[in-house]
């Protein structure tokens, strides 16, 4: 079992090479996983900055006193991956971001698509960008990453052809299987820079928003014979395109 890990803003011991790890943080390791002297523990920030830390004392319910000898970087991995996610009805929109940041993805980027049913607007659409990010910081910390995905402001249909206009490769999900998608198994994939796939919703991508997409560059692409749920597809397609370009090797 490898070291569970705990996020902080200052990766920086004190003069004896100490570090407490207090607040919420501290609770979940003292009270809830009982760490004892001797274990290891990884701290990190969440944005690539790490030390393997082992444990000095537990004092109270809340404070695990570490010893933190040396910070590391975990380099950005390439190429880089983006998922645009439709937003999808209930709470399947945290699990498809629980099991994207589980398998890898760099970078998730909600989108109001013309078929959403769901819609996040004033305060619904903060607190639910706020479930997002919650969750893609919980699904970090529990799959041993250092690295979290970013995720991203709400983007329109216009922002993600933007988007799309920059990758180094830029692919859409279709399930229109007459449009003559191409499998993503057998695109070309870069070895490094951008990739960014495009997850559409329940009903689909709109055909207007698959011809402006496609005027910013992107391909369409099936994964196979089958329709995934919208919530399922990014994770399958991610999952894809790490083993295929060696991330997972």
């Amino acid at each position: 079992m490898t070291a569970p890990v705990f996020v902080v803003e200052d990766l920086r011991a004190d003069g004896s090479g100490q570090y407490v790890l207090d607040g919420p943080e501290g609770r979940h390791a003292v009270s809830v996983k009982r760490l004892q002297p001797g274990e290891e523990v990884v701290l990190t920030d969440g944005a690539g900055r790490y030390a393997v830390c082992d444990v000095i004392a537990a004092e109270g319910k809340d404070r695990l006193v570490v010893r933190l000898t040396e910070v590391a970087e975990e380099p950005a991995p390439q190429p880089r991956i983006t998922v645009v996610q439709a937003l999808p009805k209930g709470d399947r929109g945290e699990v498809a971001v629980e099991t994207m940041t589980e398998v890898g993805v760099d970078a998730i980027v909600p989108w109001q698509a013309a078929r959403c049913v769901t819609q996040w607007r004033g305060d619904r659409g903060l607190k639910s960008l706020a479930k997002w990010r919650a969750t893609a910081r919980e699904a970090g910390k529990q799959s041993r990453r250092v690295r979290f995905p970013q995720v991203a402001d709400t983007a329109s249909t216009k922002q993600v052809g933007a988007l799309l206009a920059e990758a180094d490769f830029a692919a859409v999900l279709h399930s229109d299987f007459e449009h003559g998608s191409t499998p993503l198994a057998t695109a070309d994939l870069p070895a490094t820079g951008e990739i960014v796939l495009v997850v559409g919703p329940e009903g689909g991508v709109a055909r207007d928003e698959v011809a402006l997409f496609e005027e910013a560059g992107a391909g369409t692409y099936v994964l196979g014979p089958s329709v995934m749920r919208t919530s399922t597809a990014g994770t399958a397609a991610a999952a894809l395109l790490l083993g295929r370009t060696g991330r997972w090797s």
